[in-house]
């Protein structure tokens, strides 16, 4: 039972997200990104919004350069992503997902979304409204935590990873 003291709703929640992103987002141990460690997966992410710069990439992260670049390296060896030359600067390098790391990242995109579909058909209309606008306020919230307290925010993400 979820306690109205601030300390134990925060415990209550840390619980609960990875839990729900487990039961919603596991993906089949037969999809190509099954094996994919994570730290290359939220490369991909990334990727899948633009093509950017490894600083960019780093930056986003909340890693160094070095490591951006590392993951970067393992992701081109097996045909995810590809470097070209930036059109800004010849000598800069962007990252872009290959169109088969589009075909890999889209397929675990739209197979995330039907099983979110699928979670999301047990709840009534009226109450998917409800959790959808908790959980946009709750994100809200989590970019204000983190833009108020910068050491925070980086340590977070760092620990993420």
């Amino acid at each position: 039972m979820i306690t109205n003291s601030l300390p134990s709703q925060a415990e209550a929640l840390e619980s609960l997200l990875p839990r729900l992103m487990r039961q919603l987002f596991t993906i089949d141990p037969e999809h190509p990104t099954a094996e994919m460690p994570l730290a290359q997966l939220r490369l991909c992410y990334l990727l899948m919004e633009r093509s950017r710069s490894l600083t960019s990439i780093a930056e986003e992260l909340g890693i160094s350069v070095s490591a951006a670049t590392q993951i970067a390296d393992r992701l081109e060896r097996t045909q995810i992503v590809e470097r070209l030359p930036s059109s800004d600067d010849r000598r800069m390098k962007q990252l872009q997902l290959t169109s088969q790391g589009q075909k890999i990242m889209e397929s675990r995109r739209q197979t995330r979304v039907e099983y979110a579909r699928k979670a999301l058909e047990h709840l009534p209309e009226s109450r998917r409204e409800m959790v959808l606008e908790a959980l946009n306020e709750l994100l809200s919230a989590a970019s204000l935590a983190n833009s108020c307290s910068p050491v925070e925010g980086k340590l977070t993400a760092r620990l993420e990873k």
